[in-house]
């Protein structure tokens, strides 16, 4: 068997057991620390929630089959933040090596706050995810064996038509309000105007007519 298919089968395996859905965990140590992990808490821990982090929401029905089930099983993202080279070279690294991605920033504290939960450790930046698979900083050597190991291929095997998404805010803004809604709420909240009376006539008392 070539080393490529033992790469691919034993990504199988990994994508049968974890499932399409990887789970992360948040849990409070006795010390009171507060530990965000993809591994199950000790028995010890308190306060133990889970969260499914959805598979890629890639389209990959112009891809080749290798990639396809490389993409559905370990999805690819990449945490990065403005002004970071190490940031630049990584994305630079994956779009030339052909590897779908999601790229989040991180330039917030709420953007941090979800960093943390997706498994990032204080600022440290770059950080990529493939699948359960975590990698901080950029080493080009790391980051392709964790995708080596997830079945990606080696050469760049995108369709020419493919376009990479726009970067988004690890923590997206709320949508505002549309100028519609707006208005539909203030009008809603106005108190109700008194109905105006006709003018009197003559001596009968407002709003009185014959």
């Amino acid at each position: 068997m070539t080393p490529r298919k033992v790469r691919l089968a034993a990504a199988t395996l990994v994508f049968c057991a974890a499932g399409a859905q990887a789970q992360l965990y948040k849990w409070v140590g006795p010390d009171g620390k507060v530990t965000y992990s993809d591994t199950p808490p000790p028995t010890s821990a308190k306060q133990v929630e889970t969260k499914n982090i959805s598979s890629s929401n890639v389209d990959t029905a112009n891809f080749p089959y290798e990639l396809a089930q490389a993409v559905k099983a370990s999805p690819v993202t990449l945490y990065t933040t403005k002004n970071c080279a190490p940031c630049d070279e990584g994305r630079a690294h994956l779009r030339t090596r052909g590897i779908p991605f999601t790229e989040k920033t991180v330039n917030t504290g709420e953007d941090l706050e979800q960093f943390h939960k997706a498994g990032g450790e204080g600022k440290d930046l770059p950080f990529l995810t493939v699948g359960r698979a975590r990698e901080r900083g950029f080493s080009a050597s790391a980051w392709n064996s964790a995708l080596g190991t997830a079945g990606y291929p080696e050469t760049n095997m995108l369709p020419k038509s493919y376009r990479a998404p726009q970067a988004q805010a690890a923590a997206p803004a709320p949508e505002p309000a549309t100028k519609a809604r707006t208005a539909s709420a203030a009008k809603q909240a106005e108190p109700p105007r008194p109905t105006e009376l006709p003018p009197a006539i003559g001596n009968a008392p407002p709003g009185f007519r014959f």
